[in-house]
């Protein structure tokens, strides 16, 4: 695992004079894989180390606290994304009113030269930064070239002739759209979470599930899934989830309650990761058990046949 450094802090010495890949990454989709992937060249090019930031909390969490859950990934996961992309290690900016009060100046030579010691940054062509959102990939240029930091900008990546955003992934997640996302993501949207305790009732029917808090988690479209879950042990499982309020139940509880195949061991407080990779239908309510127990043969089955 590679360290993950608060920007708050000195940067340690021997990761001074890095090439720092600046964004907020959330997703680490293709479009911010390009944008880490040259800090990487560039970084090894001129043997240094290369380090891919990011922000937390998100800055729209600091201007906009009421906004919906949106997030791609957590912290914990685009730290595992960072590691096995190449980066020597994680940054993360805190966003608090501290940060967002920063001028653009103070962000580039107080914070990114004095306090980071970077020797170059790579951004995406619509990088903002700074109080207002005073900076911009010509103030970076222009305001590092007095402190001795180089920049690059890279352009947006484009794929099926849109740009690729996490926008667009949100989009398609919102519209059950698991194929589109895996694609710009460079694998299937994926929720880590913590097996909590549930009402049991999936094991009174036959079908035990693993029930995971959807937290920040953007929320996908409700319904069932064929997915895959990794366990702490690197295990990966196959199954069938339902992700929404059950509305079979009282009350309504929004959970990812995912049914692993041919498993029967104990899960509970065990963090795991359930990946989305089909859509299967929407949520419903039934007339009774017996209807629901039909429905969840079918899904299964057809989980086990996309999954195969």
């Amino acid at each position: 695992m590679i360290p993950r450094l608060d920007a708050r802090d000195p940067m340690p010495g021997a990761l001074r004079g890095a090439v720092i890949a600046l964004g907020n990454f959330d997703g680490f989709h293709l479009g911010h894989q390009a944008v880490a992937g040259e800090a990487l060249r560039w970084a090894r090019a001129e043997g240094r180390p290369a380090i891919i930031a990011t922000f937390d909390p998100h800055p729209v969490r600091h201007f906009a606290p009421d906004a919906p859950p949106f997030r791609l990934t957590t912290l914990d996961q685009r730290q595992d994304l960072f590691a096995a992309f190449g980066a020597d290690a994680m940054l993360v900016f805190a966003f608090n009113a501290d940060l967002a009060g920063t001028t653009a100046q103070d962000f580039v030579v107080s914070l990114l030269g004095e306090r980071l010691g970077a020797a170059g940054v790579v951004t995406g062509e619509d990088f903002t930064f700074g109080k207002g959102r005073g900076g911009n990939v010509a103030v970076l240029r222009d305001l590092g070239a007095t402190c001795g930091i180089a920049s690059r900008a890279v352009g947006p990546v484009s794929e099926g002739g849109e740009v690729v955003s996490s926008s667009r992934i949100r989009d398609a997640l919102k519209a059950g759209d698991c194929q589109t996302a895996a694609r710009l993501l460079t694998r299937p949207f994926t929720i880590r979470g913590t097996v909590q305790h549930g009402d049991k009732v999936g094991r009174t029917i036959g079908y035990p599930t693993a029930n995971l808090a959807l937290d920040s988690y953007l929320r996908p479209r409700y319904g069932v899934y064929a997915v895959t879950g990794t366990l702490p042990d690197g295990r990966v499982l196959c199954g069938a989830a339902n992700l929404g309020v059950r509305p079979q139940f009282d009350p309504p509880k929004e959970l990812l309650e995912p049914h692993f195949f041919d498993f029967a061991g104990d899960l509970y407080g065990q963090q795991i990761d359930v990946a989305l990779h089909h859509f299967l239908r929407g949520e419903a309510k039934f007339t009774g058990i017996d209807e629901l127990v039909t429905q969840i043969d079918a899904d299964c089955a057809q989980a086990r046949a996309l999954l195969a």
